[in-house]
């Protein structure tokens, strides 16, 4: 499993011998705010290539804790789901 550390090295990597791991990391760190930005802003966000964020909405449901076996209520509450784009998966 790859982290965010894996990325900004990948990115330093990729920019060149110039660019500082410290600059890297402030680049997928605004990269990454822009996303959630413009995702917040207008419930989705479409990268050609790669795929698109959208925001869900997941319906009020019931549940189960699983300690001790209770039925509990799971409030509606909004996601974000990532479909990826035909270049993304078949790439894989």
């Amino acid at each position: 499993m790859s982290s965010k550390q894996h990325l900004v090295e990948s990115v330093q990597k990729s920019l060149g011998k110039d660019i500082s791991k410290a600059h890297a990391e402030k680049v997928v760190a605004t990269v990454i705010e822009n996303i959630k930005g413009l995702v917040k802003k207008h419930k989705s966000l479409q990268l050609i290539g790669f795929g698109t964020f959208k925001v869900v909405n997941r319906k009020a449901r019931t549940g189960i804790n699983p300690k001790t076996g209770e039925k509990i209520k799971i409030k509606a509450s909004k996601s974000v789901r990532l479909t990826p784009g035909k270049a993304f998966k078949e790439s894989l």
